[in-house]
């Protein structure tokens, strides 16, 4: 009986709190509650083992990344125009990994610096089958609980694959990009690209979106490499 109890008080205590922690969140199931709410701690986590990947030779694309089609969520293709003469992030997303939260401050981000960057999300279902959703239903979710704004493209492959979309292709292999050879490892991996399509930076999953790493690249602040 005090072990039943020692697993169900617990239990009980956090889903009480992730119901009164998510009470605005309506549109979120009880999985994507509990991760919004464990979300601090899953960045507190291994934050210090990070993998930030930097182009510090300033090594030049051999192919443009502009000349890379892209499809929004809604069908429409993106104009890159759209983003010209500003940094572009681009995000590999998933709306039920432990990382979902992300895309809050990829928002906040995304409108801080409305002048300087363009944030551009990429569902995949490659990690865990954590996006099972279809487009109209991952850009439903991402408004609703999210309050998205910023562009989101078709779901597609990023991982190393025959399938792998042809921008992951640019941004992962260094024959293409001029150094970078590094894929998503997980959702929510971030690839810089300054206003001359020159990739400069790759930021793991574990890299808050807000934190000063990013923001040092969005604003060329030099950082240690």
């Amino acid at each position: 009986m005090k072990t039943v109890l020692f697993i169900v008080v617990p239990l009980t205590i956090l889903a009480s709190y992730v119901l009164i922690d998510n009470r605005k969140n309506k549109h979120l199931s009880f999985r994507q509650k509990m991760i919004k709410s464990l979300y601090p701690l899953i960045m507190k986590s291994g934050t210090s083992s990070a993998k930030v990947l930097k182009n510090v030779n300033d090594k030049q694309p051999n192919e443009s990344v502009f000349n890379i089609p892209l499809q929004q969520i809604d069908g429409t293709p993106f104009n890159w125009q759209s983003a010209q003469g500003k940094k572009i992030l681009l995000v590999n997303t998933a709306s039920d990994c432990g990382f979902t939260p992300q895309y809050e401050a990829l928002e906040a981000l995304n409108k801080k610096y409305a002048d300087n960057l363009v944030v551009i999300g990429f569902p995949c279902n490659e990690f865990k089958n954590q996006e099972k959703g279809s487009n109209e239903n991952i850009a439903q979710f991402c408004r609703l609980n999210f309050g998205v704004s910023f562009p989101m493209m078709t779901k597609g492959s990023v991982k190393k694959t025959n399938a792998q979309q042809p921008l992951y292709q640019w941004l992962s292999n260094a024959t293409k990009n001029g150094w970078n050879d590094q894929a998503p490892a997980w959702n929510f991996c971030k690839y810089l690209i300054d206003e001359n399509g020159v990739l400069t930076h790759y930021f793991d999953s574990r890299i808050d979106p807000l934190g000063p790493e990013i923001e040092a690249a969005i604003l060329n602040i030099a950082t240690k490499p």
